[in-house]
Protein backbone atom coordinates (compact mmCIF):
# COMPACT_ATOMS: atom_id res chain seq x y z
CA UNK A 1 0.00 0.00 0.00
CA UNK A 2 1.30 3.65 -0.23
CA UNK A 3 0.72 6.40 1.56
CA UNK A 4 -0.93 9.06 0.14
CA UNK A 5 -1.87 13.27 1.18
CA UNK A 6 -5.59 13.30 1.73
CA UNK A 7 -5.52 17.83 1.43
CA UNK A 8 -8.47 16.50 -1.08
CA UNK A 9 -9.76 19.82 -1.02
CA UNK A 10 -8.76 23.25 -0.14
CA UNK A 11 -10.53 24.49 3.07
CA UNK A 12 -10.38 28.10 3.76
CA UNK A 13 -12.34 30.47 6.23
CA UNK A 14 -11.84 33.69 6.95
CA UNK A 15 -10.72 35.57 10.27
CA UNK A 16 -11.28 38.95 11.06
CA UNK A 17 -7.44 39.85 9.89
CA UNK A 18 -6.72 37.01 7.72
CA UNK A 19 -7.58 33.88 5.35
CA UNK A 20 -6.50 30.49 6.72
CA UNK A 21 -5.77 27.53 4.73
CA UNK A 22 -5.73 23.59 5.87
CA UNK A 23 -4.15 21.64 3.16
CA UNK A 24 -4.69 18.20 5.63
CA UNK A 25 -8.65 18.73 5.91
CA UNK A 26 -10.65 15.87 4.47
CA UNK A 27 -13.97 16.65 4.35
CA UNK A 28 -17.45 14.54 3.91
CA UNK A 29 -18.20 15.93 1.02
CA UNK A 30 -14.48 14.76 -0.78
CA UNK A 31 -14.17 11.33 1.48
CA UNK A 32 -17.39 10.50 -0.01
CA UNK A 33 -16.85 11.67 -3.70
CA UNK A 34 -13.66 9.98 -3.51
CA UNK A 35 -15.91 6.20 -2.30
CA UNK A 36 -17.72 6.60 -4.79
CA UNK A 37 -15.54 7.04 -7.65
CA UNK A 38 -12.36 4.79 -6.43
CA UNK A 39 -13.59 2.37 -4.00
CA UNK A 40 -13.79 -1.69 -5.17
CA UNK A 41 -17.42 -1.86 -4.12
CA UNK A 42 -18.20 1.08 -6.77
CA UNK A 43 -16.54 -0.82 -9.17
CA UNK A 44 -18.58 -3.58 -8.95
CA UNK A 45 -21.77 -1.81 -8.59
CA UNK A 46 -21.09 -0.68 -12.26
CA UNK A 47 -20.51 -4.34 -13.36
CA UNK A 48 -23.85 -4.93 -11.75
CA UNK A 49 -25.67 -2.63 -15.06
CA UNK A 50 -22.94 -4.27 -17.47
CA UNK A 51 -24.43 -7.78 -16.52
CA UNK A 52 -27.92 -6.93 -17.04
CA UNK A 53 -27.02 -5.08 -20.81
CA UNK A 54 -25.30 -8.57 -21.59
CA UNK A 55 -27.96 -10.73 -20.12
CA UNK A 56 -30.63 -8.99 -22.77
CA UNK A 57 -28.38 -9.22 -25.32
CA UNK A 58 -28.20 -13.42 -24.85
CA UNK A 59 -31.79 -12.91 -24.47
CA UNK A 60 -32.10 -11.52 -28.48
CA UNK A 61 -30.26 -13.94 -29.19
CA UNK A 62 -32.81 -16.56 -29.40
CA UNK A 63 -34.19 -14.08 -31.92
CA UNK A 64 -31.43 -14.36 -34.45
CA UNK A 65 -32.01 -16.26 -38.05
CA UNK A 66 -29.77 -18.89 -38.16
CA UNK A 67 -28.27 -20.80 -41.35
CA UNK A 68 -28.45 -24.20 -41.95
CA UNK A 69 -26.75 -26.80 -44.32
CA UNK A 70 -26.12 -30.17 -44.33
CA UNK A 71 -24.64 -32.47 -47.22
CA UNK A 72 -25.34 -36.81 -46.54
CA UNK A 73 -23.97 -38.63 -49.11
CA UNK A 74 -22.68 -42.32 -50.02
CA UNK A 75 -20.53 -44.16 -52.20
CA UNK A 76 -20.46 -47.88 -52.65
CA UNK A 77 -19.24 -50.17 -55.03
CA UNK A 78 -18.64 -47.37 -57.91
CA UNK A 79 -22.32 -46.47 -57.29
CA UNK A 80 -23.75 -43.63 -55.87
CA UNK A 81 -26.54 -44.82 -53.45
CA UNK A 82 -27.40 -41.04 -52.54
CA UNK A 83 -26.87 -37.60 -51.64
CA UNK A 84 -28.68 -35.71 -49.74
CA UNK A 85 -28.47 -31.33 -50.08
CA UNK A 86 -30.20 -29.64 -48.19
CA UNK A 87 -29.90 -24.96 -47.29
CA UNK A 88 -32.04 -23.01 -45.08
CA UNK A 89 -32.68 -20.03 -43.52
CA UNK A 90 -34.98 -19.61 -40.13
CA UNK A 91 -35.96 -16.78 -38.98
CA UNK A 92 -37.39 -16.72 -35.62
CA UNK A 93 -40.77 -13.98 -35.05
CA UNK A 94 -40.93 -11.79 -32.35
CA UNK A 95 -43.96 -13.50 -31.63
CA UNK A 96 -45.05 -17.05 -32.47
CA UNK A 97 -44.41 -17.74 -36.10
CA UNK A 98 -41.21 -19.10 -37.46
CA UNK A 99 -40.08 -18.65 -41.13
CA UNK A 100 -38.18 -20.91 -43.30
CA UNK A 101 -36.85 -20.85 -46.34
CA UNK A 102 -34.37 -23.47 -48.38
CA UNK A 103 -33.35 -25.19 -50.89
CA UNK A 104 -33.22 -28.90 -51.12
CA UNK A 105 -31.20 -31.15 -53.80
CA UNK A 106 -31.09 -35.35 -53.69
CA UNK A 107 -30.50 -37.76 -56.54
CA UNK A 108 -29.21 -41.32 -56.34
CA UNK A 109 -29.45 -44.70 -57.13
CA UNK A 110 -30.89 -45.99 -53.86
CA UNK A 111 -32.19 -42.67 -53.08
CA UNK A 112 -35.70 -42.88 -50.35
CA UNK A 113 -38.38 -42.20 -52.93
CA UNK A 114 -40.12 -39.84 -50.44
CA UNK A 115 -36.73 -37.84 -50.99
CA UNK A 116 -36.94 -37.45 -54.80
CA UNK A 117 -36.71 -34.33 -55.89
CA UNK A 118 -36.79 -32.52 -59.65
CA UNK A 119 -33.16 -33.00 -60.63
CA UNK A 120 -32.73 -29.15 -60.74
CA UNK A 121 -33.40 -28.94 -56.92
CA UNK A 122 -36.56 -27.54 -54.80
CA UNK A 123 -37.06 -24.33 -53.29
CA UNK A 124 -39.32 -23.95 -50.29
CA UNK A 125 -40.55 -21.35 -48.01
CA UNK A 126 -43.34 -21.31 -45.75
CA UNK A 127 -44.13 -20.18 -41.82
CA UNK A 128 -44.56 -22.74 -39.01
CA UNK A 129 -46.76 -21.61 -35.60
CA UNK A 130 -48.00 -23.07 -32.66
CA UNK A 131 -51.83 -22.74 -32.10
CA UNK A 132 -51.89 -24.48 -28.99
CA UNK A 133 -49.44 -24.34 -26.24
CA UNK A 134 -46.54 -21.73 -27.05
CA UNK A 135 -49.36 -19.17 -29.35
CA UNK A 136 -49.46 -16.54 -26.38
CA UNK A 137 -45.72 -16.84 -24.39
CA UNK A 138 -43.23 -19.46 -25.70
CA UNK A 139 -39.85 -19.93 -24.03
CA UNK A 140 -37.55 -17.19 -25.90
CA UNK A 141 -40.07 -14.60 -25.27
CA UNK A 142 -39.97 -15.16 -21.50
CA UNK A 143 -36.41 -15.48 -21.40
CA UNK A 144 -36.51 -11.90 -22.95
CA UNK A 145 -38.92 -10.26 -20.88
CA UNK A 146 -37.29 -11.61 -17.79
CA UNK A 147 -34.15 -10.47 -19.47
CA UNK A 148 -35.55 -7.09 -19.44
CA UNK A 149 -36.67 -6.99 -15.47
CA UNK A 150 -33.34 -7.91 -14.93
CA UNK A 151 -31.16 -5.30 -16.81
CA UNK A 152 -33.83 -2.75 -15.24
CA UNK A 153 -33.02 -4.39 -11.42
CA UNK A 154 -29.36 -4.65 -12.35
CA UNK A 155 -29.72 -0.80 -11.84
CA UNK A 156 -31.52 -0.76 -8.73
CA UNK A 157 -28.96 -3.26 -7.30
CA UNK A 158 -26.32 -1.30 -8.16
CA UNK A 159 -28.12 1.96 -6.20
CA UNK A 160 -28.32 -0.33 -3.56
CA UNK A 161 -24.83 -1.29 -3.43
CA UNK A 162 -24.19 2.44 -3.73
CA UNK A 163 -26.33 3.35 -1.00
CA UNK A 164 -24.65 0.52 1.42
CA UNK A 165 -21.62 1.60 0.71
CA UNK A 166 -22.03 5.55 1.23
CA UNK A 167 -24.05 4.74 4.59
CA UNK A 168 -20.60 2.55 6.19
CA UNK A 169 -18.18 5.22 4.70
CA UNK A 170 -20.24 7.84 6.19
CA UNK A 171 -20.63 6.05 9.85
CA UNK A 172 -16.82 5.22 9.79
CA UNK A 173 -16.28 9.01 8.68
CA UNK A 174 -18.25 10.49 11.57
CA UNK A 175 -16.58 8.59 14.06
CA UNK A 176 -13.18 9.72 12.86
CA UNK A 177 -14.80 13.26 13.05
CA UNK A 178 -15.95 12.81 16.90
CA UNK A 179 -12.48 10.98 17.84
CA UNK A 180 -10.80 13.97 16.48
CA UNK A 181 -12.50 16.83 17.99
CA UNK A 182 -12.62 15.05 21.39
CA UNK A 183 -8.92 14.79 20.89
CA UNK A 184 -8.90 18.58 20.44
CA UNK A 185 -10.71 19.18 23.28
CA UNK A 186 -8.07 16.84 25.57
CA UNK A 187 -5.04 18.56 23.76
CA UNK A 188 -6.53 22.30 25.14
CA UNK A 189 -7.59 20.48 28.29
CA UNK A 190 -4.18 19.36 29.02
CA UNK A 191 -2.30 22.45 27.99
CA UNK A 192 -4.93 24.54 30.61
CA UNK A 193 -3.65 22.06 33.61
CA UNK A 194 -0.14 22.38 32.52
CA UNK A 195 0.08 25.61 32.60
CA UNK A 196 -2.35 25.94 36.10
CA UNK A 197 -0.04 23.36 37.56
CA UNK A 198 2.98 25.81 36.99
CA UNK A 199 1.48 28.41 38.26
CA UNK A 200 0.11 27.01 41.19
CA UNK A 201 3.38 25.80 41.94
CA UNK A 202 5.23 29.37 41.71
CA UNK A 203 2.95 30.73 43.95
CA UNK A 204 3.30 28.01 46.53
CA UNK A 205 6.97 28.80 46.03
CA UNK A 206 6.23 32.16 47.03
CA UNK A 207 3.97 31.16 49.54
CA UNK A 208 0.61 32.90 48.18
CA UNK A 209 -0.74 29.11 47.68
CA UNK A 210 -0.80 25.84 49.98
CA UNK A 211 1.19 22.90 48.83
CA UNK A 212 -1.64 20.89 48.85
CA UNK A 213 -3.22 22.94 45.71
CA UNK A 214 -0.25 21.77 43.81
CA UNK A 215 -0.71 17.77 44.45
CA UNK A 216 -4.45 18.97 42.94
CA UNK A 217 -3.17 20.39 40.02
CA UNK A 218 -0.44 17.78 39.61
CA UNK A 219 -3.25 15.21 39.42
CA UNK A 220 -5.50 17.05 37.13
CA UNK A 221 -2.80 17.16 34.92
CA UNK A 222 -2.34 13.45 35.02
CA UNK A 223 -5.83 12.79 34.41
CA UNK A 224 -6.43 15.14 31.41
CA UNK A 225 -3.06 13.69 29.85
CA UNK A 226 -4.66 10.12 30.43
CA UNK A 227 -7.86 11.15 28.55
CA UNK A 228 -5.51 13.02 26.20
CA UNK A 229 -3.42 9.25 25.48
CA UNK A 230 -7.21 7.38 25.12
CA UNK A 231 -8.16 10.19 22.70
CA UNK A 232 -5.09 10.07 20.87
CA UNK A 233 -5.59 5.87 20.68
CA UNK A 234 -9.46 6.37 19.23
CA UNK A 235 -8.27 9.16 17.22
CA UNK A 236 -5.58 6.66 15.29
CA UNK A 237 -7.99 3.76 14.95
CA UNK A 238 -10.50 5.46 13.25
CA UNK A 239 -8.27 6.68 10.75
CA UNK A 240 -7.15 2.82 10.25
CA UNK A 241 -11.32 2.73 9.70
CA UNK A 242 -11.08 5.29 7.19
CA UNK A 243 -8.10 3.71 4.99
CA UNK A 244 -10.24 1.17 4.76
CA UNK A 245 -12.56 3.40 2.58
CA UNK A 246 -9.49 5.37 0.73
CA UNK A 247 -8.43 3.37 -3.14
CA UNK A 248 -7.44 4.29 -6.11
CA UNK A 249 -9.40 2.94 -8.97
CA UNK A 250 -10.71 0.13 -6.89
CA UNK A 251 -7.39 -1.65 -7.23
CA UNK A 252 -4.52 0.23 -4.65
CA UNK A 253 -5.87 0.03 -1.32
CA UNK A 254 -4.67 3.29 0.37
CA UNK A 255 -3.53 4.26 3.75
CA UNK A 256 -4.33 8.04 5.40
CA UNK A 257 -1.58 10.71 5.87
CA UNK A 258 -0.94 10.60 9.25
CA UNK A 259 -1.43 14.75 9.04
CA UNK A 260 -4.92 14.37 7.63
CA UNK A 261 -8.01 15.08 9.60
CA UNK A 262 -11.58 15.68 9.47
CA UNK A 263 -13.60 18.77 10.21
CA UNK A 264 -13.46 20.84 13.68
CA UNK A 265 -16.20 21.64 14.99
CA UNK A 266 -16.20 25.15 15.77
CA UNK A 267 -20.23 26.51 16.22
CA UNK A 268 -23.39 25.52 14.53
CA UNK A 269 -22.97 28.44 12.02
CA UNK A 270 -22.66 25.50 9.23
CA UNK A 271 -25.16 23.74 10.77
CA UNK A 272 -27.93 22.52 8.12
CA UNK A 273 -30.83 21.54 9.69
CA UNK A 274 -33.46 18.61 8.01
CA UNK A 275 -34.11 18.78 4.59
CA UNK A 276 -38.08 19.81 4.32
CA UNK A 277 -37.75 18.81 0.80
CA UNK A 278 -36.13 14.79 1.60
CA UNK A 279 -39.62 15.03 4.18
CA UNK A 280 -41.52 15.95 1.35
CA UNK A 281 -40.56 13.66 -0.95
CA UNK A 282 -40.66 10.96 1.28
CA UNK A 283 -43.65 8.81 0.06
CA UNK A 284 -42.15 9.17 -3.38
CA UNK A 285 -38.24 8.25 -2.50
CA UNK A 286 -39.93 5.42 -0.74
CA UNK A 287 -41.85 3.60 -3.62
CA UNK A 288 -38.42 4.58 -6.22
CA UNK A 289 -36.45 2.37 -3.08
CA UNK A 290 -34.30 0.21 -5.08
CA UNK A 291 -34.55 -2.57 -2.57
CA UNK A 292 -38.55 -2.14 -2.92
CA UNK A 293 -38.18 -2.21 -6.58
CA UNK A 294 -35.97 -5.18 -7.14
CA UNK A 295 -39.04 -7.03 -4.73
CA UNK A 296 -41.21 -6.23 -7.45
CA UNK A 297 -38.91 -7.22 -10.34
CA UNK A 298 -38.93 -10.54 -8.29
CA UNK A 299 -42.54 -10.62 -8.57
CA UNK A 300 -42.65 -9.22 -12.38
CA UNK A 301 -40.57 -12.45 -13.36
CA UNK A 302 -42.39 -14.75 -11.38
CA UNK A 303 -45.57 -13.15 -13.14
CA UNK A 304 -43.74 -14.05 -16.88
CA UNK A 305 -43.01 -17.41 -15.32
CA UNK A 306 -46.44 -17.93 -14.52
CA UNK A 307 -48.11 -17.06 -17.80
CA UNK A 308 -45.11 -19.68 -19.48
CA UNK A 309 -46.11 -22.69 -17.02
CA UNK A 310 -50.16 -21.71 -17.63
CA UNK A 311 -48.92 -22.06 -21.53
CA UNK A 312 -48.18 -25.44 -20.62
CA UNK A 313 -51.07 -26.15 -19.56
CA UNK A 314 -52.61 -26.33 -23.34
CA UNK A 315 -52.42 -28.76 -25.84
CA UNK A 316 -49.02 -28.31 -28.16
CA UNK A 317 -50.45 -27.90 -31.92
CA UNK A 318 -48.05 -27.17 -34.18
CA UNK A 319 -49.12 -26.06 -37.96
CA UNK A 320 -46.16 -26.12 -40.44
CA UNK A 321 -46.63 -25.22 -44.25
CA UNK A 322 -44.06 -24.48 -47.19
CA UNK A 323 -44.82 -23.78 -50.61
CA UNK A 324 -42.43 -25.08 -53.07
CA UNK A 325 -41.32 -24.24 -56.23
CA UNK A 326 -38.53 -26.12 -58.73
CA UNK A 327 -35.70 -24.36 -59.32
CA UNK A 328 -35.67 -24.77 -63.04
CA UNK A 329 -35.44 -21.61 -64.58
CA UNK A 330 -34.45 -17.95 -63.38
CA UNK A 331 -37.89 -16.78 -62.89
CA UNK A 332 -38.99 -19.02 -60.17
CA UNK A 333 -42.78 -17.76 -60.02
CA UNK A 334 -43.75 -19.08 -63.34
CA UNK A 335 -42.50 -22.80 -61.21
CA UNK A 336 -44.67 -22.03 -58.62
CA UNK A 337 -48.20 -23.11 -58.35
CA UNK A 338 -50.51 -23.28 -55.05
CA UNK A 339 -50.64 -26.82 -55.92
CA UNK A 340 -47.13 -27.46 -54.62
CA UNK A 341 -47.22 -27.19 -51.15
CA UNK A 342 -46.35 -29.70 -47.59
CA UNK A 343 -47.94 -29.05 -44.77
CA UNK A 344 -48.62 -30.97 -41.55
CA UNK A 345 -49.53 -30.95 -37.83
CA UNK A 346 -48.35 -31.98 -34.45
CA UNK A 347 -50.80 -32.64 -31.54
CA UNK A 348 -49.87 -33.77 -27.98
CA UNK A 349 -52.23 -33.59 -25.51
CA UNK A 350 -50.92 -34.87 -21.58
CA UNK A 351 -53.27 -36.89 -20.15
CA UNK A 352 -52.84 -35.69 -16.12
CA UNK A 353 -51.21 -32.15 -16.53
CA UNK A 354 -49.82 -33.42 -13.05
CA UNK A 355 -46.34 -31.96 -13.79
CA UNK A 356 -47.89 -28.94 -14.98
CA UNK A 357 -50.27 -27.80 -12.85
CA UNK A 358 -47.68 -28.17 -9.46
CA UNK A 359 -45.56 -26.35 -11.14
CA UNK A 360 -47.45 -23.46 -11.52
CA UNK A 361 -49.33 -23.80 -7.93
CA UNK A 362 -45.95 -23.89 -6.77
CA UNK A 363 -45.40 -20.46 -8.95
CA UNK A 364 -48.04 -18.74 -7.46
CA UNK A 365 -46.90 -19.58 -3.60
CA UNK A 366 -43.49 -18.18 -4.93
CA UNK A 367 -45.58 -14.75 -6.05
CA UNK A 368 -47.30 -15.13 -2.67
CA UNK A 369 -44.40 -15.48 -0.78
CA UNK A 370 -42.81 -12.50 -2.50
CA UNK A 371 -45.89 -10.26 -2.13
CA UNK A 372 -45.25 -10.81 1.87
CA UNK A 373 -41.93 -10.69 1.78
CA UNK A 374 -42.12 -7.05 -0.48
CA UNK A 375 -44.88 -6.02 2.25
CA UNK A 376 -42.80 -6.43 5.19
CA UNK A 377 -39.95 -4.48 3.75
CA UNK A 378 -42.06 -1.71 3.01
CA UNK A 379 -43.29 -1.36 6.75
CA UNK A 380 -39.67 -1.91 7.85
CA UNK A 381 -38.49 0.69 5.40
CA UNK A 382 -41.28 2.96 6.81
CA UNK A 383 -39.92 2.68 10.16
CA UNK A 384 -36.41 3.21 9.86
CA UNK A 385 -37.14 6.31 7.91
CA UNK A 386 -39.43 7.81 10.04
CA UNK A 387 -36.72 6.89 13.15
CA UNK A 388 -33.94 8.52 11.42
CA UNK A 389 -36.26 11.69 10.10
CA UNK A 390 -37.06 11.67 14.26
CA UNK A 391 -33.69 11.65 15.23
CA UNK A 392 -32.72 13.97 13.04
CA UNK A 393 -34.92 16.81 14.02
CA UNK A 394 -34.85 15.78 17.88
CA UNK A 395 -31.06 16.24 17.56
CA UNK A 396 -31.23 19.33 15.69
CA UNK A 397 -33.36 20.77 18.66
CA UNK A 398 -30.74 19.20 21.10
CA UNK A 399 -28.18 20.65 19.32
CA UNK A 400 -29.41 24.41 19.34
CA UNK A 401 -30.64 24.12 22.91
CA UNK A 402 -27.33 22.34 24.06
CA UNK A 403 -25.38 25.54 22.63
CA UNK A 404 -26.77 27.96 25.00
CA UNK A 405 -26.14 25.33 28.36
CA UNK A 406 -22.32 24.94 26.75
CA UNK A 407 -22.18 28.70 26.89
CA UNK A 408 -23.51 29.23 29.87
CA UNK A 409 -20.97 26.46 31.11
CA UNK A 410 -18.37 28.67 30.08
CA UNK A 411 -19.78 32.10 32.03
CA UNK A 412 -19.96 29.56 35.26
CA UNK A 413 -16.04 28.74 34.33
CA UNK A 414 -14.87 32.27 33.30
CA UNK A 415 -16.20 33.51 36.71
CA UNK A 416 -15.07 30.60 38.68
CA UNK A 417 -11.55 31.73 37.18
CA UNK A 418 -11.98 35.10 38.36
CA UNK A 419 -13.17 34.21 41.66
CA UNK A 420 -9.90 32.08 42.27
CA UNK A 421 -7.34 35.00 41.30
CA UNK A 422 -9.14 36.89 43.45
CA UNK A 423 -8.62 34.58 46.38
CA UNK A 424 -12.12 34.18 46.80
CA UNK A 425 -12.50 30.39 45.31
CA UNK A 426 -10.45 26.89 45.65
CA UNK A 427 -8.98 25.31 42.82
CA UNK A 428 -11.01 22.10 43.52
CA UNK A 429 -14.18 24.82 42.67
CA UNK A 430 -12.03 25.67 39.46
CA UNK A 431 -11.02 22.32 38.26
CA UNK A 432 -14.85 20.89 39.20
CA UNK A 433 -15.95 24.38 36.52
CA UNK A 434 -13.44 22.98 34.27
CA UNK A 435 -14.92 19.39 33.97
CA UNK A 436 -18.01 20.52 33.45
CA UNK A 437 -17.37 22.59 30.80
CA UNK A 438 -14.96 19.91 29.11
CA UNK A 439 -18.06 17.37 29.63
CA UNK A 440 -20.28 19.63 27.76
CA UNK A 441 -18.04 20.53 24.75
CA UNK A 442 -18.28 16.74 24.61
CA UNK A 443 -21.90 16.12 24.98
CA UNK A 444 -21.81 18.71 22.07
CA UNK A 445 -19.76 16.74 20.00
CA UNK A 446 -21.53 13.65 20.92
CA UNK A 447 -25.26 15.18 19.73
CA UNK A 448 -23.33 16.70 16.71
CA UNK A 449 -22.16 13.20 15.46
CA UNK A 450 -25.63 11.71 16.24
CA UNK A 451 -27.50 14.40 14.04
CA UNK A 452 -25.12 13.68 11.60
CA UNK A 453 -25.52 9.99 11.56
CA UNK A 454 -28.81 10.55 11.51
CA UNK A 455 -28.90 12.49 8.30
CA UNK A 456 -27.33 9.52 6.91
CA UNK A 457 -29.38 6.56 8.08
CA UNK A 458 -32.47 9.20 6.87
CA UNK A 459 -30.61 9.25 3.42
CA UNK A 460 -29.53 5.80 3.32
CA UNK A 461 -33.10 4.39 4.06
CA UNK A 462 -34.82 6.62 1.25
CA UNK A 463 -31.96 5.61 -0.77
CA UNK A 464 -31.87 9.29 -1.52
CA UNK A 465 -28.18 10.62 -2.82
CA UNK A 466 -26.52 12.66 -0.52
Amino acid sequence: MRVIFLGLLVFSFFTSSSQAIDANLLTFEDFISRVKEHHPMAKQASLKVLEGDAALLESKGAFDPKFNTQLAQKYFEDKDYYSIASTNLRIPSWFAAQFEAGYDQNDGVFLNPENQLPSEGLLYAGISLPLGKGLIIDQRRAMYRRAKIYKESSLAEQQLMLNELIYEAGKVYWQWFEAYNIRKVFQEAVVLAKTRFEAVKQQALLGDKPFIDTVEARIQYQNRRLSLQQANLDFRNSGILVSIFLWEDGLIPLELDSNAHPDLFKDLSSFSDLNLQLNLDQDSLLKAHPSLRLGRFKIDQLEIDRKWKREQLKPSLDLKYNALASANGNDISNNYSVNNYTWGFKLAIPLYLRKERGALKLNQLKIQDAELDLGQKQQALNFKVQSSINEWQITAEQLQLYQKTLSDYQVLLQGERNLFNNGESSLFLVNSREWGFINARLKMIELLVKNRKARLSTYYSLASPL
